[in-house]
């Protein structure tokens, strides 16, 4: 490896997701292994613009793998979008002596990223974290795994009050745009149907569906509707087929941030902690504006096009396992 750097930063932007705790914790302890400093950048992008720095060491981060969210807490940054809060990021950046920059988030974070390199060409990795899963070039990101147990175990326990007063719930999940949580957790929780962004399912194909339970003298089910759904969101799908029937009745559970909260499973600490020591050893290696990603469980590195060009597409299978099991 080229070691020529010799102080790296590390942050996390955007939306929290669990397992970016065990992210920063694998960046501080690879930097510790190489015998590098290591910086924490409190706030993302906003702290960097107001210098809040601290430097990191291997005892820093015990005893965080197991928690969800983010020690380096997280922000939004209006002014980092503009010349003057980035040169203000970069003053304090040069000020710590931070030669390069692992950030942790999604597409936004990477956005902000690619544009600090271009102006300042500092080497920097981004390491995906973000429950949706919707970044091109990798297979998982950090946080999905856990966001789509969470909903699993909702709509089990939301099934156990369906089956008791005979109810038909819609149980809308987040993703953004994208549909990889509601047809994960769809099929493990027995969803009579999956509404997400990337499949034209019309309301008049899901009444039907809905129909043929009717028929069946079959009242209570799941309904598992993306936030990022084309034809409505839950309350809005459950008042079109309150209008069109009485035969259900109907509710709708919205579980929102609950799913960004809690433990992060096994496999996002895992994936967190191969992702944090390979953006090190990227830097290391001289890569720079990438972003780190696991496919066919190998590491591989993705430039910025790559991930702002391209969908991660929900393979079609998924599709037709889901519309098979929901008869």
């Amino acid at each position: 490896m080229e070691n020529k750097i010799l102080k790296i930063g590390v942050f996390t932007s955007g939306g929290d997701a669990p397992g970016m705790n065990a992210a920063i914790r694998a960046v501080v302890r690879a930097c510790t292994y190489y015998k590098l400093e290591a910086y924490g950048i409190m706030r993302g992008y906003e702290g960097m613009i107001d210098g809040d720095i601290v430097k990191l060491g291997a005892r820093s981060v015990g005893n965080i793998i197991q928690r969800g969210g983010t020690i380096l807490k997280s922000a939004r940054s209006t002014e980092f979008r503009t010349p003057e809060g980035r040169k203000k990021a970069y003053d304090n950046i040069k000020k710590e002596g931070i030669e390069a920059l692992v950030a942790i988030g999604g597409d936004g974070t990477f956005t902000g990223l690619h544009k600090f390199y271009e102006e300042y060409k500092i080497p920097s990795i981004c390491i995906p974290g973000t429950i949706d899963n919707d970044l091109a070039g990798t297979d998982y990101t950090i946080g999905y795994d856990t966001a789509t147990n969470t909903a699993v175990e909702a709509i089990d326990k939301i099934r156990d009050t369906a089956l008791s007063h005979n109810r038909l719930f819609f149980v809308e999940v987040m993703g953004r745009n994208s549909g990889y949580i509601a047809i994960n957790s769809g099929i493990a929780g027995g969803a009579a149907a999956v509404i997400i962004p990337e499949e034209n399912i019309t309301f008049e194909e899901l009444f039907t569906l809905l129909g043929a339970g009717e028929k069946s003298n079959r009242k209570s089910n799941v309904i598992v509707v993306a936030e990022g759904s084309k034809i409505g969101d839950a309350n809005t799908l459950a008042k079109m087929v309150a209008e069109r029937s009485s035969y259900f009745d109907i509710k709708v559970t919205i579980l929102g941030h609950l799913q960004r909260g809690g433990s992060p499973t096994y496999f996002d600490r895992v994936l967190a902690s191969k992702m944090g020591i390979a953006a090190v050893e990227g830097l290391l290696a001289g890569k720079m504006d990438v972003m780190v990603g696991v496919r066919n469980n190998e590491m591989v590195y993705n430039d910025f096009d790559t991930i702002m060009t391209k969908h991660h597409e929900i393979d079609s299978e998924s599709l037709r396992i889901a519309k098979i099991l929901s008869i």
